[in-house]
């Protein structure tokens, strides 16, 4: 690997991270070009193509200008660039607390340890149920979440029975529920979990209550 080696990025930009157990903080988002699921709820279809070639040079400089500790690299489905592991690993390297955002298609057991994978494990109401790749959950521990977008009462009930059967609890740091927007009453949810004893976090996407679906926020 060397720090001239691209990768294609649709954007880098400072917000607030909406989602997963440091929502609310002050973070920069990586998101890579490409994906190849297409989740019926995606509200990112514009970094499915295009994008511009950047050094991994020049994605870490771009990073520091912002002096912001916490980043996320995102897309699109990043590790559909092969190169994203190697930029997960020199952005540890810089002393940044990094996460990735990541479908589960693709497998997570070459990731630096250092990173905290954030897993969507898709459900039935995605549409893209089939690409999870559940051997990818014996690689996760404690510093790790995983994610579950509920669409309707089946998706929480197949949420519920993953959980189970992989001791989702017991795994990983975090289980998050999130009601998909626009398809499920966050209330309904936040109703679901408490009456079934689940110990998972239920999570609204924080960024989008605040600026709805404005892309790069």
């Amino acid at each position: 690997m060397t720090y001239s080696q691209k990768l294609r990025i649709t954007e880098i930009f400072h917000s607030l991270q909406g989602e997963s157990r440091t929502a609310g903080l002050p973070t920069v988002f990586i998101r890579l070009t490409g994906c190849p699921l297409r989740c019926q709820y995606c509200d990112t279809a514009y970094a499915f193509q295009g994008g511009k070639l950047i050094s991994i040079a020049e994605i870490i400089a771009s990073v520091k200008a912002y002096e912001c500790l916490y980043v996320t690299v995102t897309g699109g489905e990043p590790l559909a660039q092969p190169l994203c592991i190697d930029l997960l690993k020199v952005l540890c390297d810089s002393n940044f607390i990094v996460s990735l955002e990541t479908s589960g298609a693709f497998m997570v057991d070459e990731i630096d340890k250092r990173v905290s994978v954030v897993l969507d494990l898709k459900t039935p109401g995605s549409s893209e149920c089939a690409k999870n790749k559940y051997e990818n959950l014996s690689h996760l521990n404690k510093k790790d979440q995983v994610k579950f977008v509920i669409c309707d009462r089946n998706d929480y009930e197949w949420s519920k029975a993953k959980i189970k059967q992989y001791d989702l609890g017991n795994k990983v740091g975090e289980v998050l529920l999130s009601p998909s927007y626009d398809q499920l009453k966050g209330s309904e949810l936040a109703n679901w979990v408490p009456e079934d004893g689940l110990s998972v976090r239920v999570q609204l996407q924080l960024h989008k209550l605040l600026w709805g679906l404005e892309p790069g926020r």
